[in-house]
């Protein structure tokens, strides 16, 4: 059998051209030296000796080897030429040349299995690299808001974190402690009309940059503050450090940028082909090397309008609940996304499709045992299914294994037929070739040479039968002679001489 998986694999691959004429020639070479006993022999007649396959219920033509479709044989049995039992060919079966016709106890043996078109939503997936961010909607910043000193910094380094009200730096602010003065001082005045000079005396603080904490912490304390101590708004991580103790404060200078941690972004590759099944909302599951038994949840808050010109992707960014901050920018993820599920479609299993490079085709099972490729049209392809837009009906039954071996025989059928079909003059246009070669063997209908290489044909040295010419062997011809010789292939496969002489000088032995 390895020669039968051999050449149904070479045949599926559609690579039978000029490095498989040599398997075809070998096979021809054991068919002829098989004649004589175990093979059956070709059929004489086969329009009017037509035999009936008791499995099938069907009048058989006759019998022949797939990968030798010109030769015919009247009985059942084991290819000459090939390690495979022949197959039959219906009285039937001539209507279309593209159908095949494959008994039950055939499909048995090739493990044939269908299934059917069906409809339905093809859910597909969507696994895209990406890469963990801050999240750039949850960032605090703080500044000088007037001209001062820090006199102390209770956080040094960037990237340190920090809770939210943490203590942060401590200043000291001169312009802060006239504005309390002046303060306190209305606030002890009494009589009319100071509760109205207190007020204005408090929104001069604010206007000189206290906030209402320390406002009101000098209202409580009822004396001048010359320090305060700034405080962490949210909690995350410094992302930028842009004070140092001793230093002198400008107004609007940026002491501390902070980034939350409680979410973060995922930037995830989406190519661009894809691009339509991501839309914003989309629920995403997000993985990462590091956690590899966690699962975070997140959504699909935009797809950003912006390709990549070097990996043609456009970026979908993700926003990831960050329970406990695990996820930390820079981390490589992992985004599996599930796009919505589109409209009803017809379905097959993906390994139905037979894929040619220029072609999409299946294999239909049309009833009776007779099977037809058909030319299909695919769309999206998701969980082992492929949508199917034009070629096929639901319903129908599709083959999803040995489709390769049917297709290649369709093919083979299809060009015997093509072939049978063409003018009788075919034979007489055909191109010839000229050998050189010594007698082997002369039979009644064929003469076996063992010839030196055909140039024309791309052959090497080899032994094999020729069909006589039509004005037989001229009577100069014997076993064992030098000869010249010219001959053609006809459309049954098969090599007829259509002329041969004897050579000007004997060639020495070939070796077998």
């Amino acid at each position: 059998m390895k020669t039968q998986t051999l050449i149904v694999a070479l045949v599926a691959a559609g690579t039978i051209g000029a490095s498989g004429y040599g398997v075809y020639r070998l096979g021809m070479n054991r068919g002829m030296q098989m004649q004589d006993g175990n093979a059956p022999s070709p059929a004489a007649d086969t329009a009017g000796n037509m035999k009936t396959d008791a499995a099938a219920g069907k009048k058989v033509l006759y019998w022949h080897d797939p990968m030798v479709p010109g030769q015919k044989f009247d009985k059942p049995g084991k290819s000459p030429f090939m390690d495979m039992q022949l197959v039959p060919v219906y009285a039937d079966g001539n209507d279309d040349s593209g159908n095949v016709t494959i008994s039950p106890r055939m499909q048995q043996n090739l493990g044939v299995r269908t299934a059917e078109v069906t409809t339905g939503k093809l859910k597909q997936t969507l696994e895209a690299p990406g890469s963990v961010a801050y999240n750039e909607r949850d960032v605090a910043v703080v500044t000088a808001r007037t001209g001062g000193y820090v006199e102390k910094l209770y956080v040094r380094a960037p990237l340190d974190p920090v809770r939210k009200g943490q203590p942060l730096a401590e200043i000291y602010v001169p312009d802060w402690i006239a504005a309390q003065e002046e303060y306190l001082s209305v606030r002890r005045m009494q009589g009319q009309g100071t509760e109205a000079l207190a007020a204005a005396a408090r929104q001069r603080m604010l206007l000189a940059g206290m906030n209402e904490d320390q406002v009101r912490s000098v209202e409580s304390g009822a004396k001048v503050q010359p320090r305060f101590t700034l405080t962490a708004p949210i909690g995350g991580v410094i992302a930028e450090l842009g004070a140092r103790e001793g230093m002198t404060l400008m107004t609007g200078a940026m002491l501390f940028r902070i980034n939350g941690l409680g979410s973060v972004w995922v930037y995830a590759e989406i190519p661009e082909s894809r691009a339509a099944l991501v839309r914003a909302g989309n629920n995403v599951e997000v993985r990462t090397p590091a956690y590899a038994e966690r699962v975070f949840k997140g959504r699909v808050v935009a797809l950003l309008p912006e390709v990549n010109p070097a990996t043609r992707t456009l970026k979908a960014r993700v926003d990831v609940a960050n329970a406990g901050g695990l996820l930390t920018p820079g981390m490589f993820a992992s985004v599996d996304l599930a796009p919505s599920t589109g409209a009803s479609v017809l379905l097959v299993p993906s390994e139905a499709v037979i894929q040619t490079g220029q072609r999409k085709i299946v294999i239909v099972d049309t009833g009776n045992g007779k099977f037809q490729p058909v030319d299909v049209e695919t769309g999206a392809e998701a969980s082992g299914q492929t949508e199917i837009r034009k070629g096929v009906a639901a319903g129908q039954k599709v083959v999803i294994s040995s489709q390769f071996l049917i297709d290649s025989e369709s093919s083979l059928k299809a060009t015997t037929t093509r072939m049978s079909d063409m003018p009788a003059t075919h034979d007489a246009a055909a191109k010839t070739h000229q050998g050189i070669g010594k007698v082997e063997a002369i039979g009644k209908d064929a003469v076996t040479i063992s010839h030196e290489p055909v140039p024309s044909l791309q052959w090497g040295p080899m032994t094999m039968d020729f069909k006589l010419p039509a004005a037989g062997l001229p009577n100069s011809i014997a076993k064992g002679g030098a000869v010249t010789f010219e001959f053609r292939q006809r459309k049954d496969g098969q090599y007829e001489l259509t002329g041969i002489s004897l050579a000007a000088q004997t060639m020495p032995a070939t070796k077998k």
